[in-house]
């Protein structure tokens, strides 16, 4: 299976680090060999060092340095970031924030309907035998 994620022009790359992490960034230029010109329709122009990127397998189609308008519209036509929040990868973020953000009764909640679905398939595993 060829590698398929590629550092390019609309490339959607994930922050791994620092204030940002975890945020989804359009590479709008690369730099050098170390670093890119990120950008977000929201948030303003940076170069960020490609250490710190995680490349994902989305990509719109933009010019070099588009504006936010453009930008924008590229990334409504090719749907990229609801597409990764479709993703595995991205279900796999939500449901780990959703986990964070719980209250000690939520917690009590799931770890109680943990048991009682831990005994039931421990009823079914013995009754097998």
């Amino acid at each position: 299976m060829p590698f398929t994620r590629f550092v390019e022009i609309g490339r959607v790359a994930m922050v791994s680090y620092g204030p940002e992490h975890g945020k989804l960034v359009v590479i709008s230029d690369v730099v050098d060999q170390n670093r890119a010109v990120i950008d977000r329709p929201d948030e303003i122009r940076r170069v960020m060092p490609f250490k710190r990127l995680i490349l994902t397998d989305f990509k719109c189609e933009m010019t070099r340095l588009a504006k936010k308008k453009e930008l924008s519209a590229a990334l409504e036509e090719s749907g990229a970031f609801e597409k990764f929040a479709k993703s595995a990868w991205g279900q796999k973020l939500a449901k780990r924030k959703a986990k964070a953000n719980l209250s000690d009764f939520e917690r009590y909640q799931a770890m109680k309907k943990k048991q009682t679905r831990s005994k039931e398939i421990s009823k079914v595993a013995e009754s097998m035998q």
